[in-house]
């Protein structure tokens, strides 16, 4: 399907004009490419990835749906990189694993980063996710309980999956298709608090990540629950959420199933966030993943 970019009556004054021609045809930012040193694309036995660091606490780094690799950027100045190692992840059919396709189940993404894992030598690390990979995370800490460290999770999809009944469903495939409709997504996830360069810049992130088939494949796998046993998660699990996303990220829904599934969990709200924390607070997001991976031991 065509991408369309009809924004009358969107509500985003400036931002329209911004939008109005397709996010690939906006002049592009220079790359970045000190920030991300010798990243690796993804071959037949890896996921593409990049390591930064040389610290102790290695702590495996995933990505949202919306956005790959890049939605972590801001955060990369902010981290100890005498203590930590990150090693960022992107999952088949985004950034550096853009060539990869697959079935984009929550089983084959956990498997493929075990996998890379493996074929770097990381026997145990700390686990991040963002939203739709907190549930390749969950399954990933269930299945392999005795290689994760720590999980840390940002605005995650909760074990009982995104609620999404058939016109949600329509609306989200929309976001895949229409810089309109993905427009709307990304302003209810920050309660339309910025201006039209924020949303030119995050809606180029989104078109940038990934391939239409992977998008739609893992639309699929976060609005299914995982059917893992619970009580399997031996290391500690801290839900982090921002106060101005979407009710269902924020609200009790959200926290009553994690809670119950993982009664060890502990939560945090970052009140002057949205979905996309590590783009809205950096300097917040790296300290909590650094102080949780320290708790953690």
């Amino acid at each position: 399907m065509k991408r369309r970019h009809l924004l009358k009556g969107l509500g985003l004054g400036a931002t329209a004009a911004i939008l109005s021609a397709p996010a690939s045809a906006q002049p592009a930012a220079p790359a970045a490419t000190s920030l991300w040193p010798a990243p690796q694309l993804a071959t037949a036995e890896r996921l593409g990835h990049c390591r930064i660091g040389n610290g102790p606490a290695v702590c495996v780094v995933m990505h949202e749906w919306l956005g790959d690799h890049v939605n972590w950027e801001p955060t990369l100045p902010y981290f100890d990189l005498a203590r930590h190692t990150l090693v960022f992840m992107d999952l088949r059919g985004y950034g550096w694993s853009r060539a990869a396709s697959g079935t984009y189940t929550a089983q084959e993404a956990a498997d493929d980063v075990l996998r890379t894992a493996d074929h770097l030598a990381i026997s145990r690390f700390h686990l991040v996710g963002h939203s739709m990979s907190g549930l390749v995370g969950q399954k990933i800490a269930l299945q392999a309980a005795a290689r994760i460290q720590s999980v840390t999770l940002f605005s995650p999809v909760p074990p009982t999956a995104f609620h999404a009944d058939e016109a949600a469903l329509k609306a989200l495939n929309a976001v895949i298709d229409e810089d309109e409709a993905a427009a709307r997504a990304i302003t209810a996830r920050t309660s339309n608090r910025y201006g039209a360069g924020w949303l030119q810049r995050k809606l180029k992130i989104a078109r940038d990540a990934a391939t239409t088939e992977a998008a739609r494949g893992y639309l699929a796998m976060f609005t299914t629950p995982i059917a893992d046993d619970p009580h399997r998660l031996a290391a500690p699990m801290h839900v982090v959420n921002g106060a101005q996303d979407i009710a269902f990220y924020r609200g009790e829904a959200s926290h009553s199933a994690f809670a119950a599934a993982y009664p060890q969990a502990t939560f945090e709200m970052i009140d002057d966030a949205g979905h996309y924390s590590m783009l809205e607070t950096p300097v917040r997001v790296a300290s909590i993943i650094e102080k949780h991976v320290a708790a953690a031991g």
